[in-house]
């Protein structure tokens, strides 16, 4: 995935539009690193997902702090999106700084969080409760 999340906040913020937004959403799923096939399966699947969704997530123990790296997908064009930009916000952090991390905050900062279905909503709480639960293992054994 090539865009940062400062990046992406800036061009929600360019966009009015709705459709705009979920279009660019959209786009931002198509820039998803790609996962392989065999990670498709029921142990990187995030339950409490309308959508099919899967994070696979490697740890990086060279540092002073356990970083961790995800890759994600979806079947659904928009929450693919939606696994482009959790990604953004906790791909390549450090255990702690996803830990502390809001991540509601920037769904509410692009307006996300009000166009969101429950469905969805929920589908994103259960991917973030999924990387939060890995950090606090990452932290656990180190």
């Amino acid at each position: 995935m090539n865009a940062t999340l400062d990046e992406i906040i800036d061009n929600f913020e360019l966009l009015d539009d709705w459709d705009d937004r979920y279009r660019y959403l959209i786009e931002l799923g198509r820039t998803l690193n790609p996962m392989p096939d065999e990670a498709h399966n029921d142990v990187n699947k995030v339950r409490g997902c309308a959508s099919q969704v899967w994070l696979t997530s490697a740890v990086d123990r060279t540092g002073p702090e356990p970083v961790l790296r995800y890759l994600g997908d979806s079947d659904a064009h928009i929450v693919r999106g939606l696994v482009a930009l959790t990604l953004a916000i906790f791909s390549d952090q450090p255990a702690r700084r996803i830990l502390e991390t809001d991540a509601q905050t920037v769904f509410d900062k692009l307006g996300l969080a009000s166009h969101l279905t429950p469905q969805r909503s929920n589908g994103v709480r259960a991917m973030v409760d999924r990387i939060k639960t890995d950090a606090r293992a990452a932290l656990a054994a180190a």
